[in-house]
C-alpha cells in the first residue's frame, strides 16, 4: 500500500476500536494474506468476508487483494440462507465471520465452504509471518478485484465481478473530482457490499486520508449520524439520499451550525427529495453537493454538481454528464429519451458465474437529456426498485415469500419514494391457512437483509391479471397507493 510509505503514521481507518494507522494496517493485511496462504487460499480464489465493519474487515479485504485472490464483502446483518446462496455462486475457497456470524452459522448448523473467525485468522497471521503474500497483488489490472452481490431477477444473488482497472478508474476520478488529500476525513455509510463503499475506502487509500466507518446499527440513527458528522469533523460525506433526509427530518442536521470541516456532500442511489436538496444549499452555503448515478455494474458513470440555479428547480436534480472515463448514451441513438448505455473502463468484467460482458452496458435505466445536455432520470424499464439507495429486484423477495407454505403466489411491489419507499407483498394462500404478516416477515429475515423485508400484506384470491397473463403490476400498486387493497 503506497500510503503507507509516504504516510505511515497518518490514520487510516476509524472504527469503533478507535483509529488505525496507515503502517498499522498494512502490517495487519500481511498477516491475513500470510494466514490466508497458510489456509489453502490461492490465486484466483474467492474469500468472502461476512463480517460487521471494522478495520480488521478492511485488513482482510486488502490481504484477499496482496493475494491474487478475489473478495466478496457481505455484510453482518445478510441471514444464513442468503450466505449460503452466495457461497453456492461464488464457490469460495474461505468465509471469514466475525463473532456475531459465527454463532449465527453455528446455530444454523452451517456445513458449506470453510468459514473462519476473524480473530482467529489475525492470530494465525502473527504467527505464520509474511511469508510469501507479497506487497502489490496481481500485475494484471483487468483480473478480478471484488465481486457485489446484488439482488437477482430469478430469485437468486447476482454477482457483479469488478477488476483492478475497473475500480481505479472511479477511485481515480472521484478522487480528483472531490479533491481528496491527505488531510481529509471520509465517512462510510454503505455496507462494504454496496458499490457506494468503493469511493470511501479507496479514495481515503489513494490520497493517504482517513475513513471513518460508520457501524450498521448507527446507519440509520439520525441523531448519532449527525453527532458522527460533527463530532469525528468529517470533510467528505457520501450516502444514499435517504440517510441525509432522515437526519434533516429527524436528526435536527439543519438546526445546528453547518458542520465545521465538512466541504463535500456527495449522494447517490436513488432521487434526492428537491425541497431537502433547496435545504442544503440554503444552510450550507460553503459545502459541494454532488449527485452522482450508476449501477454496481458500472459503479458511477455519471455526475452533476448542485449550482445557484437549482434553487429555482422544482424536479429531482440531473443525474449530469459522463465521467470516470465513461461513455454515455441514450438509446436509440439521437432520441431525447431512451435507456442508458454506458461503454468504457469502468463497466464490469460481467456476473460471476456467467460469460464476460462484452461491449456496452444497458442500465435498464430511462433518462431524458436536457437543452443544457445534462441528463435527467426517468425512471426504470423493468420493475427493480431502489429500497434506501440498495437496487430491489422484487423477484428475489418474491422468491422468498412463496417459498413459504401458505403462500401460493406473491407479488411484491415498492410504493413510496426516497425513505417513504414501502415494500408490499400481495399474495395468494396455497390452501385454507392465511399467512400473517408476522410470518412472511420472519420467514424474509431467515432469506433476506433487512432492507428487503416486506413491510406490508395484502391477501388476495387471485392476482390481477395483464392481457398476456402477467401479474397486473400497475394495478395492484394503483390499488395500493389508493387504499383499495
Amino acid at each position: 500500500m503506497d500510503s503507507a510509505r509516504r504516510h505511515p503514521d497518518a490514520v487510516a481507518v476509524h472504527d469503533g476500536q478507535g483509529p488505525t494507522t496507515y503502517r498499522q494496517l498494512d502490517r495487519l493485511a500481511d498477516r491475513c494474506a500470510a494466514a490466508l496462504l497458510t489456509r489453502g487460499v490461492r490465486d484466483g480464489d474467492r474469500v468472502v468476508v461476512w463480517t460487521g465493519k471494522s478495520a480488521a474487515t478492511v485488513a482482510v479485504m486488502q490481504a484477499a487483494l496482496r493475494i491474487g485472490a478475489i473478495y466478496v464483502p457481505l455484510a453482518g446483518s445478510n441471514p444464513v440462507a442468503r450466505l449460503s446462496r452466495v457461497v453456492d455462486n461464488a464457490r469460495p475457497a474461505l468465509v471469514v465471520a466475525d463473532d456475531d456470524t459465527v454463532r449465527l452459522a453455528v446455530t444454523a448448523g452451517w456445513s458449506g465452504a470453510p468459514l473462519i473467525r476473524q480473530a482467529e485468522l489475525l492470530a494465525a497471521g502473527a504467527a505464520d509471518g509474511l511469508g510469501s503474500a507479497g506487497d502489490d497483488g496481481p500485475g494484471d489490472p483487468d483480473r478480478p478485484a471484488y465481486i457485489l452481490y446484488t439482488s437477482g431477477s430469478t430469485g437468486e444473488p447476482r454477482g457483479v465481478c469488478i477488476s483492478h482497472r475497473n475500480a481505479l478508474a472511479f477511485v481515480e476520478w472521484a478522487a480528483a473530482e472531490v479533491g481528496v488529500g491527505p488531510g481529509d476525513r471520509l465517512s462510510n455509510h454503505a455496507p462494504f457490499n454496496f458499490d457506494l463503499s468503493v469511493f470511501d475506502l479507496y479514495a481515503a487509500f489513494l490520497t493517504g486520508a482517513s475513513v471513518d466507518l460508520i457501524a450498521q446499527e448507527m446507519a440509520y440513527a439520525p441523531q448519532q449520524l449527525v453527532q458522527f458528522l460533527h463530532e469525528r469533523r468529517i470533510s467528505v460525506w457520501y450516502s444514499v439520499p435517504s440517510a441525509l433526509s432522515l437526519m434533516i427530518r429527524e436528526g435536527g442536521l439543519l438546526d445546528v451550525p453547518p458542520p465545521p470541516a465538512l466541504r463535500a456532500c456527495v449522494f447517490a442511489g436513488e432521487p434526492f427529495a428537491i425541497h431537502h436538496v433547496h435545504a442544503l444549499q440554503k444552510n450550507w452555503p460553503g459545502v459541494r453537493l454532488l449527485n452522482w448515478y450508476g449501477p454496481t455494474e458500472t459503479n458511477v458513470c455519471t455526475a452533476y454538481e448542485v449550482g445557484d440555479a437549482d434553487l429555482e428547480r422544482d424536479r429531482p436534480l440531473p443525474i449530469g454528464r459522463a465521467c470516470s472515463g465513461d461513455t454515455v448514451t441514450l438509446d436509440p441513438p439521437g432520441a431525447e429519451e431512451g435507456e442508458v448505455v454506458v461503454s468504457g473502463p469502468t463497466v464490469m468484467l460481467g456476473y460471476w458465474g456467467r460469460e464476460p460482458h462484452r461491449g456496452p452496458y444497458r442500465t435498464g435505466d430511462v433518462a431524458r437529456r436536457t437543452e443544457s445536455g445534462d441528463l435527467d432520470y426517468v425512471g426504470r424499464r423493468d420493475h427493480m426498485v431502489k429500497v434506501r439507495g440498495h437496487r430491489v429486484e422484487p423477484g428475489e423477495i418474491e422468491a422468498a415469500v412463496v417459498s413459504l407454505d401458505s403462500v401460493g403466489e406473491a407479488a411484491v411491489l415498492a410504493v413510496g419514494t426516497g425513505l417513504d419507499t414501502r415494500l408490499h407483498a400481495v399474495v395468494v394462500p396455497s390452501g385454507a391457512r392465511r399467512p400473517s404478516l408476522l410470518d412472511v416477515k420472519r420467514h424474509c429475515a431467515e432469506r433476506l437483509p433487512t432492507y428487503m423485508i416486506v413491510d406490508s400484506l395484502h391477501v388476495l384470491d387471485e392476482l390481477p391479471r395483464t392481457a398476456n397473463g402477467k401479474t397486473d403490476r400497475a394495478k395492484l400498486t394503483e390499488a395500493i397507493e389508493g387504499g383499495s387493497l
